[in-house]
């Protein structure tokens, strides 16, 4: 497969910013070089952002008609042509797309390969490659021997970690530097991958299917660890590229997450929640464990749970009689302005006015005399 307009388009790119850099700002060669492979990055990242954009949304669409799919799994199981029809209408009608959320990799692909492929190439012992450069990517030869001796703290941006030293020797370049410089990029791109893997991870929100959790670790420690390996191959300029679009990414990833939050249930108000925590050296209940007398009760703010217990219902009776009696006057000093209390009803009497257990009882005495 011919991948010349890559890398011609890549070059194109690169030698526009050095032109900037380099020519009209007269800066350094090395520092012009790295100036030109960053906002190469940047160059890229801009164009591609609405496609982001597309894809942050249609993840997110993708999110919410999860329990729509499953749904759609488990009516048609065992019929998988209809499955695939109703699959393709819910996405139509919700106007979802699953292959957005990877275009953006895709797209930026044959930039790191072209780039990676233009560096390489960077070799001042090399005929064929310097042919290459000037008669298929539009490098002129000043051009190309100024990117041959561009350094960065000592090291050539075209020199890697794991260059033999007849390809140091070729660079003029040292050992030390080489490994030194590369050596601490490489671990600043581990670590940047490891902290956008986190990020993303954030942004979709954790898998609940186990394979899908599975695959977001092996994503979040697998490719760090590649990098380590797979990074000594690559130019220091490829790894500068790299480091830039991590941080790049990094910026983009938390403009996001502020933006447009993952989805998920309502958030808790930071002063609902310090309201809600328990006081200082007292002990939580937790009603499920058979707290004493607790019970859960939904407040009147709409959305908080406070935990109620026996205790607090009785200080609030205590607080609702002591209510009751202030409205009726009483301020609990029985003052002579308070009603006297109801009397108790008089039992009915028998004949002469007379309790019927007196009468029993006249009786009683009198046939003992």
């Amino acid at each position: 497969m011919n991948l010349n307009w890559i890398y011609t388009g890549i070059s194109w790119i690169l030698l526009r910013w050095h032109d900037l850099w380099g020519g009209l700002l007269n800066m350094p060669s090395g520092l012009a070089w790295v100036l030109s492979i960053v906002f190469l990055v940047l160059t890229v990242r801009v164009v591609l952002f609405p496609v982001f954009v597309k894809q942050i949304k249609s993840q997110r669409a993708m999110q919410a008609l999860q329990p729509q799919m499953k749904e759609l799994r488990d009516k048609y199981k065992n019929d998988q042509q209809k499955l695939q029809q109703e699959m393709m209408e819910l996405y139509r009608r919700e106007k979802a797309n699953p292959l957005m959320g990877c275009l953006p990799i895709f797209l930026q692909i044959p930039v790191f390969l072209g780039l990676f492929h233009v560096l390489r190439l960077i070799n001042p012992e090399s005929e064929s490659a310097f042919r290459a450069m000037t008669t298929e990517y539009g490098w002129t030869e000043e051009q190309f021997n100024s990117a041959s001796e561009a350094r960065i703290f000592g090291a050539p941006i075209a020199a890697a970690f794991r260059n033999t030293a007849e390809q140091l020797e070729q660079l003029d370049a040292s050992r030390l530097a080489v490994t030194l410089v590369s050596g601490i990029l490489i671990l600043t791109m581990v670590v940047t991958t490891y902290i956008t893997q986190r990020q993303m991870i954030a942004r979709n929100g954790p898998a609940a299917d186990p394979t899908q959790a599975m695959v977001q670790k092996l994503m979040l420690y697998g490719i760090p660890a590649s990098l380590l390996i797979s990074g000594a191959i690559f130019p220091i300029g490829v790894v500068i590229y790299w480091v830039t679009q991590n941080f790049f990414s990094m910026g983009q990833q938390f403009w996001v997450l502020s933006k447009m939050p993952p989805i998920g249930g309502p958030k808790v108000d930071p002063e609902t929640a310090r309201a809600m925590a328990p006081k200082p050296g007292v002990k939580p209940v937790n009603p499920k464990k058979g707290g004493r007398g607790a019970t859960v009760r939904q407040s009147s703010t709409g959305g908080s749970v406070k935990f109620d217990t026996a205790q607090a219902r009785a200080e609030r009776a205590e607080k609702a009689k002591s209510d009751a009696a202030a409205d009726s006057g009483d301020d609990g000093t029985g003052s002579a302005d308070q009603p006297a209390p109801a009397r108790r009803p008089t039992p009915p009497r028998g004949s002469g006015g007379r309790r019927p257990q007196d009468n029993r009882n006249r009786k009683r005495k009198g046939g003992r005399r």
